[in-house]
């Protein structure tokens, strides 16, 4: 049914709590689990106006390579077949990307479940890959603590 699985992951524990179940079906179905870690670097300079772009750009490629380090080596402890991306752009336009390009059977996320006001103005990445994407889209709710 599922041959490969896009797992876009920015490190959170909702994107962990997702994890679990990209790798229970990858194992389920013999699937290939493509992990992607999605740099945004767009807010940067507003954000941070006093530190170099170039840095603010290599530190975040550096984090996706280090999330990305330790999905894969959660996915080779469960016997599951991974690869791992990183990239730079919108999350949800380069999640919705990577999906048509890897052909993917299935996308399986984290989301933080927020409503209201909340999911108003900070809006919802999983939302935009719900809405846009192609293959289904597995979201997992990030569980209340």
């Amino acid at each position: 049914m599922y041959s490969h699985i896009l797992f876009p992951t920015d490190g959170s524990d909702c994107a962990d709590a997702a994890l679990d179940h990209a790798l229970e079906h990858a194992r389920t179905y013999d699937a290939t689990l493509v992990a992607l870690y999605v740099a945004d670097v767009r807010e940067v300079g507003y954000a941070a106006p006093a530190l170099s772009l170039e840095r603010v750009r290599e530190a975040l490629l550096e984090s996706g390579e280090q999330v990305l380090g330790r999905v894969a080596e959660r996915a080779r402890e469960a016997d599951v077949e991974v690869e791992t991306v990183v990239t730079e752009g919108t999350p949800a336009s380069e999640i919705i990307r990577h999906a048509d390009e890897q052909e993917a059977d299935l996308v399986v996320m984290g989301t933080h479940g927020r409503s209201g006001i909340d999911r108003y103005l900070i809006g919802s990445v999983a939302e935009r890959v719900v809405r846009g994407s192609d293959a289904p889209v597995l979201t997992v709710r990030q569980e209340s603590s």
